[in-house]
């Protein structure tokens, strides 16, 4: 056979070779990229009316807080529901009840858990914080640690999730109430994310406190109605969401005496379909990370941080009241860049949480159950 032939069958061959890697380089590719992660669901607990949060106690024990007034706890390794005494009376007007529960970041050693509710009183309600003792199955040695004002009527937009930073600060949501306006100013509690002390104090260094008629909790505001609350596992970054109008429901990083734009700019519209702002931004007012349009109503979320599902580790999930699903979020430097839908039509979900065990859990409404994730 001539030189040339040879080298001629040779590169053929090279070729050859080389395309048919590079296609299963790619094949492999394209495979990893559309097989999704494979789970199934369980139902964990059930008979509940509106399960609104979870957390977990150090023995495995998971406590409920179920929005007509009712804390449950469920022992490790069982499904069955005890209810703990001694929970405060609970308005139930409109969107009112039981909300969050967190456990104090040291509760080895302080025995404290918080939980927050809609507080009556005359002239209406409005969110309250207080934290407790379990004695057996009872909440003792109550304290009441913050009252937002002012009482009002109006029967929506409590906010009312909390979370613990790694230096053991208490950062809590309130709602404007249905009052757009409140929003906007320093001078009431509402539409504000909150910070305080574990027992209630007002840190010297929270932005409003020398600030005549601020309220001196406040850390950031221009907030609807904020339902999800949770500190970043590696940058430390407070993550906010919150209920928009008709869209707009936002994704924030939260920051201190920053200023997140309700109702000088929203990607919404009213419900009746009106105009609520014409812009979507303006200067000194931050934006979201995140927004959907139409409307998901997002409650609950939480990171990832297990092994026990490793194509997740570090994504946010977010619950959704009205789309009724559950949004998993793929957050690099505080941008999202992808969003996938689960669980679609479970439910109303109310709360998203890693437990104890390291699985993933949401809690719904329509039924009332505690759902798990489970890896495949």
């Amino acid at each position: 056979m001539k030189k040339k032939n040879i080298y001629a069958l040779a590169f053929l061959a090279s070729l050859l070779i080389i395309t048919g890697f590079s296609r299963r380089l790619s094949n492999s590719a394209e495979t990893k990229e559309k097989a999704p992660f494979a789970f199934e669901t369980e139902v964990f607990a059930k008979g509940f009316e509106s399960a609104w949060s979870m957390a977990w106690l150090p023995n495995g024990d998971m406590l409920v807080a179920d929005k007509p007034g009712k804390l449950w706890k469920i022992a490790k390794g069982s499904k069955e529901k005890t209810e703990i005494k001694g929970i405060p009376a609970v308005s139930t007007k409109g969107q009112g009840g039981l909300f969050d529960v967190e456990l104090h970041p040291n509760y080895a050693n302080t025995g404290w858990i918080y939980i927050s509710y809609a507080g009556p009183g005359e002239g209406g309600a409005n969110t309250v914080i207080i934290r407790g003792k379990l004695s057996g199955n009872e909440l003792t040695s109550q304290e009441t640690i913050f009252k937002a004002g002012p009482l009002m009527e109006k029967g929506q937009h409590f906010g009312a999730r909390m979370a613990f930073d790694k230096d053991g600060y208490l950062f809590f949501s309130v709602g404007e109430r249905g009052e757009m306006e409140n929003a906007q100013t320093l001078t009431n509690d509402c539409g504000k994310i909150h910070r305080i002390f574990d027992d209630g104090r007002v840190p010297e260094d929270n932005p409003y406190v020398r600030i005549p008629d601020a309220k001196t909790t406040i850390w950031s505001y221009g907030h609807r109605n904020p339902q999800g609350l949770k500190f970043h596992p590696t940058t430390g970054e407070l993550f906010e969401h919150e209920h928009g109008p008709r869209g707009g429901d936002e994704v924030n990083i939260v920051r201190k005496a920053k200023n997140y734009g309700w109702p000088r700019i929203t990607y919404g519209i009213d419900y009746d379909g009106s105009i609520i702002s014409n812009d979507k931004a303006k200067d000194g007012m931050e934006q979201p990370i995140h927004y959907w349009v139409p409307s998901i109503a997002p409650c609950g979320m939480d990171f990832v941080t297990s092994d026990k599902y490793p194509e997740w580790k570090g994504n946010l999930f977010v619950g959704a009241l009205a789309g009724q699903t559950l949004a998993r979020l793929e957050i690099k430097d505080g941008k999202v860049l992808k969003e996938e839908r689960l669980l679609n039509g479970v439910g109303r979900i109310r709360d998203v949480a890693q437990g104890a065990d390291g699985y993933l859990y949401v809690s719904t409404e329509g039924p009332g159950q505690i759902i798990r994730l489970m890896p495949k």
